[in-house]
C-alpha cells in the first residue's frame, strides 16, 4: 500500500525593516535561516517585518529602503525565492486580522511579562517617570502581533536567539487558548535555537543592535569594515602581555565566522599576548573573506528594486494562497460567518443514498497533468486540485488530505483552487468521515 509522503517541517523567520543589516542580523539569522531552506524536508517561510518597524521607526522613508536592503541581503546570502515562501509582511493582509483573533484571547497578564515592555518600564521607572512613559500600544501589543505571524502559517520550528524565546513561548500560549476555545487549528510553535548561533555583540561589547548604534553593517565597504573593527573596543593591556577571552567581543565575534581550528588559533595568541592591532586585522581578513564573495551580489540587487519589488509580490501571492482559506476556516470557528451561507444549510439537498460516500476522483487533463478532486456523498465538488506532474504526486496529496483533514486544507493551499469557507467546513467534514472509515477499516 503507498503512503504519503511524510509533512515538511516548516521554519519561520523574520527580520524587522527598521535600519541596515548588520553582522548580528547574518549571524544570528541570515546565514542560519539560509542553511535550513536548502534541506529537502523544510518548508522555509521569510519575511520582512515592517508592521514590527511602525514600532521602532517615525521616519517613514527608512523602512522601504530597509526592506529593500534586508531583501537583498538574504537573496545575495542564498536564499532562492522558487524554493522558499518569502514575502513582506504588510502584504499579507490576513496577519492584522489574526492579530486581532488573538488579542481577543490573549490575556493582559501574559503581555505585562513581555521583556520589551517590562525593560521600557524599567528605565522610566529608573528615571522617576510614569512607568507607562512613551509605551505605545503598539510596544505593548508586540508579541501579538509576532504570535500572528508565526501561527498563521502553522510553523512548526522559529529560528532565534536565546533572547527572544519568550516570543515564541507566548505565540504557544496564544495558539493554545485559541484552540482550547475554537477546536485544532494552530501548530504550537518550538524555538529552534544553534548553539553555534551567538547574540554578537557590537563595538562597545553590548549586544550588537541599531537601538545601542553600535552595529557593524554587513555590505559595509572593505575600507569601511576595517575601519568599523579597528573601533572595535578592547581593554589596555600592551602586546605581549595575555589577554582574556571571555567578555572579549572581539574575540566573540571572530569565533562567530570562524571554524574550530581557527578560533582555537586566535585562542592561544591571546593567551601569548597577541597585539589588539594584529588581533583585529585577523578579524577582519576572516570577515572579509566571508562576505566578499556576497558584497557583489548585494550591490547589484539594492541597485534594481523593481527586481526585488516582483519578487516579494510574487512571495506574497504564494503565502496569501494558504492565508486566504486559513483565514476563513478561522473567521468561521470564531463565528465570524456568511448569513446566506449559513441559511442555505438548510435548503433541500438530493439525498444521497444509504450507500453513497464522500471520494476523491483523479484524472488527466489534455494539458498532460493529473488532478484530483473531493465529491460529498451527493456528488457535490468540494476541492479541486491544480496541476501535479505525475500521478505519484497527486496521490501524495490526496494522502496527505486523507491523514490530516483540515490541517492539509492549509498545507496544501498552494496545490488547490481557493476555497470559500463555507466548502472549507464541508470539506473537513468530508475528510473526517473518510478518515474515520479508514480508521474501522484497519480495526476490522
Amino acid at each position: 500500500m503507498a503512503t504519503s509522503a511524510p509533512t515538511p517541517v516548516r521554519f519561520l523567520t523574520g527580520i524587522t525593516t527598521s535600519g541596515t543589516p548588520h553582522l548580528g542580523n547574518y549571524v544570528g539569522s541570515v546565514r542560519h535561516s539560509v542553511r535550513f531552506s536548502r534541506r529537502a524536508d523544510v518548508q522555509s517561510f521569510y519575511f520582512l517585518a515592517d508592521y514590527h518597524a511602525l514600532i521602532k521607526v517615525d521616519e517613514p522613508a527608512r523602512i522601504p529602503r530597509s526592506t529593500l536592503e534586508i531583501a537583498a541581503t538574504w537573496l545575495a546570502c542564498g536564499l532562492d525565492p522558487e524554493r522558499v515562501t518569502f514575502y513582506r509582511q504588510s502584504d499579507i493582509v490576513e496577519i492584522p486580522e489574526l492579530t486581532w483573533l488573538l488579542t481577543c484571547v490573549t490575556g493582559k497578564g501574559l503581555l505585562n511579562r513581555a521583556h520589551a515592555y517590562k525593560a521600557q518600564m524599567d528605565r522610566n521607572t529608573a528615571r522617576g517617570e510614569d512607568p507607562d512613559a512613551d509605551v505605545s500600544a503598539g510596544l505593548f501589543m508586540y508579541p501579538v502581533l509576532m504570535g500572528a505571524d508565526i501561527l498563521m502559517f502553522n510553523a512548526h520550528k522559529v529560528p532565534v536567539g536565546r533572547d527572544q524565546v519568550q516570543h515564541i513561548e507566548m505565540a504557544r500560549d496564544m495558539g493554545q487558548r485559541f484552540n482550547h476555545l475554537y477546536g485544532e487549528h494552530f501548530t504550537l510553535p518550538e524555538a529552534e535555537i544553534d548553539d553555534a548561533v551567538a547574540t554578537l555583540p557590537g563595538l562597545d561589547g553590548r549586544k550588537m543592535s541599531k537601538s545601542y548604534d553600535n552595529t557593524i553593517p554587513l555590505f559595509a565597504p572593505r575600507e569601511q569594515l576595517q575601519k568599523l573593527i579597528a573601533g572595535i573596543v578592547t581593554d589596555s593591556r600592551p602586546p605581549g602581555e595575555p589577554k582574556d577571552t571571555e567578555g572579549s567581543a572581539l574575540f566573540q565575534i571572530y569565533q562567530a565566522f570562524a571554524d574550530a581550528q581557527e578560533t582555537e588559533t586566535l585562542r592561544r595568541a591571546f593567551a601569548e599576548g597577541i597585539a589588539w592591532g594584529e588581533a583585529k586585522q585577523i578579524l577582519f581578513e576572516r570577515i572579509d573573506r566571508e562576505i566578499a564573495p556576497l558584497r557583489a551580489h548585494y550591490e547589484a540587487l539594492v541597485n534594481d528594486p523593481a527586481r526585488i519589488e516582483k519578487i516579494l509580490l510574487a512571495g506574497a501571492e504564494k503565502a496569501r494562497a494558504i492565508s486566504r482559506p486559513f483565514m476563513a476556516e478561522l473567521r468561521h470557528a470564531v463565528g465570524l460567518r456568511n448569513l446566506a451561507a449559513a441559511g442555505s444549510r438548510g435548503a433541500k439537498r438530493p439525498r444521497a443514498s444509504k450507500s453513497a460516500k464522500p471520494a476523491f476522483k483523479q484524472y488527466r487533463e489534455k494539458d498532460g497533468l493529473f488532478y484530483f478532486k473531493l465529491l460529498d456523498e451527493n456528488g457535490v465538488q468540494l476541492l479541486q486540485s491544480l496541476g501535479f506532474a505525475s500521478p505519484q504526486e497527486a496521490g501524495r496529496a490526496i494522502g496527505t488530505l486523507r491523514e490530516q483533514r483540515g490541517t492539509a486544507l492549509t498545507l496544501l493551499a498552494a496545490q488547490l483552487e481557493p476555497i470559500d469557507y463555507a466548502n472549507m467546513r464541508a470539506a473537513t467534514d468530508a475528510l473526517e468521515a473518510l478518515s474515520a472509515e479508514t480508521s474501522a477499516g484497519k480495526s476490522d
